[in-house]
């Protein structure tokens, strides 16, 4: 494993991140406890959770595991859960108020039976809510040490920005990771997105690095999934459905996954997870694994890094297709400022 600070940080975490919406839903609290043992064993550190991850579930299991492995083992872990969404039907019960957050955090820490979180994040923004509220919150737990660190999930270029400038000018701590969905599959980030998280000197940390799936090679073109699969056992869903991600693009950004893989001796999954963990601004990519098998084929790619001729020839096939303004050729080039001597 490499080692990388979250954000601007002294906290060092592994470049992969253990992610647990599995456990509990699709891998029992057996192979869940396996897959942090072998995760540990493997040098990984970071691993991420969320309070509405099996309803609960996940933290309880990670809190079972933290108080049956010995301090040796469990202290290595830096620990990141989530909160933002509704765990009742209670009408103050979502959201990034301080009620709702003081709140959740507090039943996450008592799922997973400790005092304090390495990092907590807000699982989306909420537009209800001030972000002075929210970032005054988060201050908060902080300073009560509830918290080490926190950062965001699923926020746009300008929401990440708003922030850290609204903690800024009330001398609140600032944010250190944002937590987008990122692949070869979805690039669009890069429009706003990541140029706004280097800017503010955070840390990424991409979820569904494997597009679902997509780029692990699981699907075959003109095939409906079928079986023990996510899309096997319901084709529609999610963002990774078999039909709205199925494009021709899809299939030749799977295929030069596939031509690198063979031609490097490893897996597709192995490929596509050094593509994202080193792309500018990413500090670790979750994995998402339903077994023990998936795990280890992921960890492979620890320490695979792609050649600049394999990476371009990734990029240019799933390079998002976009108009001339603002974020195609023309609207960079508007942008651009060459010196004399073409710097």
């Amino acid at each position: 494993m490499d080692y990388r600070t979250l954000g601007r940080s002294g906290c060092a975490v592994s470049n992969l991140c253990l992610g647990t919406m599995t456990f509990g839903a699709e891998t029992d609290e057996a192979g869940s406890h396996a897959q942090l043992d072998r995760f540990v064993e493997a040098g990984g550190t970071l691993v991420d959770t969320a309070d509405v991850y099996g309803a609960g579930t996940s933290e309880e299991i990670i809190g079972r595991w933290f108080a049956s492995r010995p301090a040796e083992v469990t202290e290595r872990v830096v620990l990141a859960t989530k909160g933002r969404f509704p765990m009742s039907a209670e009408p103050n019960g979502a959201g990034l108020t301080t009620r709702h957050l003081t709140r959740a955090l507090d039943a996450s820490l008592g799922r997973l039976g400790l005092d304090t979180v390495d990092l907590y994040q807000v699982h989306a923004f909420d537009p209800w809510t001030p972000l002075e509220e929210t970032l005054r919150t988060l201050d908060g737990f902080i300073r009560a040490g509830k918290i080490g660190y926190y950062g965001f999930s699923n926020f746009t270029g300008w929401q990440l920005t708003k922030a850290v400038h609204v903690a800024a000018a009330l001398n609140l701590a600032p944010p250190v990771t944002l937590q987008p969905q990122y692949s070869l599959l979805v690039r669009e980030i890069e429009w706003e997105v990541v140029p706004a998280v280097q800017d503010a000197g955070m840390g990424m940390l991409p979820w569904s690095p494997l597009g679902g799936g997509w780029l692990s090679g699981k699907y075959e073109r003109d095939e409906r999934p079928t079986g023990s699969t996510r899309l096997g056992e319901n084709p529609e869903r999610g963002m990774e459905a078999y039909d709205r991600r199925g494009t021709e693009q899809t299939w030749d950004v799977v295929d030069a996954v596939q031509t690198v893989a063979e031609a490097r001796g490893v897996s597709m999954a192995e490929v596509a997870l050094a593509w994202v963990t080193d792309r500018p601004g990413v500090t670790s990519t979750i994995l998402g694994a339903r077994t023990l098998e998936q795990l280890e084929t992921n960890l492979a790619a620890a320490d695979l890094h792609l050649s600049a001729e394999e990476n371009a020839r990734l990029e240019e096939v799933s390079r998002p297709r976009v108009g001339d303004y603002p974020y195609g050729d023309l609207g960079v080039q508007q942008r651009s400022r060459k010196l004399a001597g073409g710097r």
